[in-house]
């Protein structure tokens, strides 16, 4: 008799798991697995002698659009790439370098550590040339990137509603400044859910850059907010084992593992039994999660069928920490049916030495960034895979100690690829300082229902009823930029 049919039979009155745990030697490799995944609130059916857990198919059911994109990958810059040195070229700010900052630009405006300070105008640091058939227009500090020009909409007119890095972030995340909200891949992964069964429909990647401030990212940023805890990110880490204690224990095989996930299972029923609470339901659907991954992770990381071409390209061996192993990993984890892959670089936060501090960082994520693109592309995947590049704010035409600047939300730069936005193409502009986004300006909640266009769905219509409200990603904002779908 199994560990399992022996604690249904014997426990059959009210059990917690928690006193299981608590007085019973099941190794702690397998109690960790309850910290895998969150607590939820989604229920699950319930067979004979196992809970068959149903696969969540979404709740835009039908979709509402003929989709264009299956998926999402994120490059996030955090820390706020300067626009104006890598993006966004203005030869006025070059003519007037040095010279005091007209007042009518900054007079009574936001402005984070400048404020009180002499502000004077500080120009490009990089030269810009033009790239590809498109003519689209790059700092040189993104050969690469370049290269693939005619595959990217820059857009150069997003504005933000945060001028400090974590409400930021926040806001770029979840459409609002005010924390607990649910991240935008949450969203998605409620809305349309996940063609993988045993990997998470939502994955967090990150790096640390060598230059600049690596700003700490909070796991807020990719928190499931006020929908159920089931479609929250989970962070992989780049080397070693992507998550903890995702391999067994010695003396542990699959067989122990399954039957120790088949009695906490069991434990479950009988609590749900006493108290009914849908969360115990899918903890048992998280705990079925957890042990598949131990067997579809360890083959998701193993690169040793990649091409040395490919290895390369993306100027890694794999699972080294680096951006470039992160990308190759995303690329991975979409080929295996997640819906929404996040890769911060954490080093683009350059309040001083910009000049040498964005060559660096510029390089740390050019060839792997373009890497990726070329990668979808060659495996016919571009087309439905939407790509993003960019961070949480800009930075200030002024200039920080003579040699940095400062942060920015008035105007700042991103660049889309694939999943059924145009290539080649630029898309508004800020003034000719680069200090306020004047024409066609895309705010953060229009870029947030764009995404959700191309993936299928009406940002109007996605919602969730949470304390007598309908939230939705978009809150009450958010219009489509129809400009730049393909």
């Amino acid at each position: 008799m199994t560990l399992s049919q022996k604690l249904t039979a014997a426990l059959a009155n009210e059990c917690s798991r928690r006193a299981f745990l608590q007085n019973t030697g099941v190794s702690v490799g397998a109690m960790a697995l309850s910290a895998l995944l969150p607590a939820g609130q989604l229920p699950a059916a319930e067979t004979n002698d196992k809970v068959e857990v149903p696969h969540w198919p979404g709740v835009t059911n039908p979709l509402h659009f003929a989709p264009r994109a299956k998926r999402v990958i994120h490059l996030y810059m955090a820390g706020g790439p300067s626009h104006l040195d890598t993006l966004d070229y203005k030869p006025k700010l070059a003519e007037l370098h040095g010279q005091p900052m007209p007042a009518s630009y900054t007079k009574g405006q936001p402005i984070a550590q400048l404020q009180g300070r002499e502000l004077k105008c500080f120009g490009p640091q990089h030269r810009f040339r033009r790239f590809g058939a498109s003519g689209q227009s790059l700092a040189e500090v993104f050969p690469h990137i370049g290269s693939v020009a005619d595959e990217l909409c820059i857009i150069r007119s997003l504005r933000t509603g945060a001028i400090n890095h974590d409400p930021a972030h926040t806001f770029m995340n979840t459409g609002t400044t005010i924390s607990g909200r649910p991240a935008m891949g949450s969203w998605l992964l409620y809305g349309l859910g996940t063609p993988s069964e045993d990997l998470p429909g939502f994955v967090v990647l990150s790096s640390v850059g060598k230059a600049g401030q690596a700003q700490p990212i909070a796991a807020r940023q990719w928190h499931s907010g006020f929908l159920p805890s089931r479609f929250q990110g989970v962070e992989f880490r780049s080397a070693g084992d992507p998550v903890l204690y995702v391999t067994n224990p010695g003396g542990v095989n699959s067989r122990r593992q399954r039957d120790v996930v088949d009695a906490v299972q069991a434990l479950n029923r009988i609590q749900a039994q006493t108290v009914p609470d849908a969360e115990i339901a899918t903890r048992i659907a998280q705990y079925e999660l957890a042990f598949r991954m131990q067997t579809s992770v360890p083959g998701l990381m193993d690169v040793s069928g990649e091409s040395r071409e490919t290895l390369e390209l993306y100027g890694t061996e794999g699972a080294d920490g680096s951006y470039g192993a992160n990308c190759l990993l995303a690329r991975r984890l979409v080929e295996r049916g997640v819906r929404f892959v996040q890769v911060y670089h954490r080093a683009w936060d350059h309040h001083g030495g910009i000049k040498r501090n964005i060559a660096a960082t510029a390089k740390e994520v050019d060839r792997a960034s373009a890497a990726l693109i070329k990668d979808l592309k060659a495996r016919g995947m571009l087309d439905d895979t939407l790509v993003l590049w960019g961070g949480e704010f800009g930075r200030t035409p002024m200039s920080q100690g003579g040699s940095g600047r400062d942060h920015h939300m008035k105007g700042f730069s991103m660049w889309m690829a694939g999943g059924g936005v145009q290539g080649g193409i630029s898309y508004g502009n800020t003034d000719e300082l680069g200090y306020n986004a004047e024409e066609n300006i895309v705010e953060v909640h229009d870029l947030h229902a764009t995404m959700l266009r191309l993936l299928g769905v009406e940002h109007q219509k996605l919602t969730y009823r949470f304390q007598g409200r309908d939230f939705r990603l978009t809150d009450v904002h958010g219009k489509v930029v129809e400009k730049i779908l393909a």
